[in-house]
């Protein structure tokens, strides 16, 4: 099971003989599923090569704040919003004196006040040094503002002593990242997600169909399973793989997608994010529709209206909550809050789909959530997984208030 499945993970290394541990750390998190990208502190890079951390990760290795080809490829800022998780093995006693005062005078450092992300550091030092008071009440600062602390253990040390102070095991620390995404606000409830575009045939051959490439409702799935629900994850035609611990229906048609949504219920929420076909061709022609080469008549195709999945489960007498997705290319919320009252929904999510950065087939997102009380709350711009978890923790306390 790949625990860490599409997740995205900056590893840092900080100057310590445990470092040689993290080329083991970057194959366990990549076996887990992660994308690892690797920061490296100066110190960091004398007890391992750069270039073994870029072997095993399969990605250059960032080593200084100021590097203006490293900014041209991925900088610092942008590192920060990618990542998920940034979890520094080994954190050494200065680096974490550091990160508990908030100095930011390398790339490491820089990284962690700019990200929001969760921040976890693997300590690693000597073990008279671990007791210091210094490095406990550092540690107790990091804690208090909801940094996580991984280890350390206790046993024989590089300089000869015996104690607490190692930095965890490779093993064990993939399982410490993979627990920071276990979020178990939908425990023991059923979800059922629609994801994706419908296609509505035409002929053998064509078909009508939209751009959605169902990235948002994969991720929606899968944020939906770190918070222990079980998921059912009805999909039109994409190429996409299945999250992990997800139940995966394929469909093409909105006929299908409805007949597959009331076959699936009953469930506890209903998160309706497919783009999903209004209409269909009246007729679809047994036979390739062929055009008259002595003609310049255009193709006159008859339309009808297709079922409305999310009104139909949402209106139903054993509604789940029901939390439908707005696509629009103008007045958002104003056409998005209509949706919701028109359709009965205890949230909708707003999309800007005319913005490219956010839109079909985009890699992030940003939108807004509006309640029954037509009240709007806003998401920024991210990373359409980090999107998919807030709006899943927002959603589960609503949920939960019912």
């Amino acid at each position: 099971m790949q625990r860490l499945y599409r997740k995205r993970i900056v590893l840092g290394v900080g100057g310590g003989i445990a470092a040689y541990k993290s080329a083991e750390l970057v194959r366990r998190l990549i076996d887990q599923g992660a994308e690892v990208r690797v920061v490296m502190t100066r110190g960091g890079s004398e007890f391992i090569t750069p270039l073994t951390m870029q072997a095993l990760s399969g990605h250059p290795v960032h080593l200084d704040l100021l590097d203006p080809a490293a900014e041209a490829a991925m900088g610092h800022i942008e590192l920060a919003k990618w990542a998920d998780l940034v979890l520094i093995a080994p954190a050494t006693a200065d680096l974490i004196a550091r990160l508990a005062q908030g100095i930011a005078d390398d790339l490491l450092t820089t990284l962690v006040l700019a990200t929001d992300a969760v921040v976890a550091v693997a300590p690693a030092m000597n073990q008279a040094m671990w007791r210091d008071p210094a490095t406990q009440a550092n540690l107790q600062l990091l804690e208090s503002r909801a940094l996580k602390v991984f280890g350390p253990a206790s046993g024989s040390q590089a300089c000869g002593d015996v104690g607490m102070g190692r930095m965890l095991e490779a093993t064990d620390l993939a399982q410490c990242a993979a627990d920071c995404f276990q979020r178990q606000a939908l425990t023991g409830k059923h979800v059922l997600i629609t994801a994706g575009p419908t296609q509505e045939n035409i002929d053998p051959v064509r078909y009508i169909t939209n751009h959605s490439s169902g990235k948002m409702g994969f991720a929606l799935a899968e944020a939906a399973v770190e918070a222990g629900a079980r998921v059912t994850l009805i999909t039109g035609p994409v190429h996409l793989p299945t999250p992990d611990r997800v139940t995966r229906i394929d469909v093409v048609s909105a006929r299908d997608m409805l007949a597959a949504c009331e076959a699936a219920i009953p469930c506890d929420l209903f998160i309706a994010s497919a783009a999903v076909a209004d209409y269909r061709p009246e007729v679809v022609a047994p036979q390739k529709l062929k055009k008259d080469p002595t003609s310049g008549d255009g193709l006159l195709l008859q339309m009808v209206r297709n079922p409305d999945i999310l009104a139909s489960i949402a209106t139903r007498p054993d509604r789940p909550f029901s939390v439908g997705f707005a696509a629009e290319t103008e007045h958002l919320l104003d056409y998005a809050a209509r949706k919701l009252k028109d359709k009965n929904l205890d949230l909708i999510v707003a999309n800007d789909v005319a913005n490219p950065s956010i839109g079909f087939n985009s890699e992030e997102n940003a939108c807004s959530v509006i309640d029954r009380q037509l009240h709007a709350t806003l998401f920024a711009q991210t990373s359409k997984s980090k999107i998919a978890r807030q709006l899943i923790t927002f959603i589960a306390e609503r949920l939960n208030q019912v």
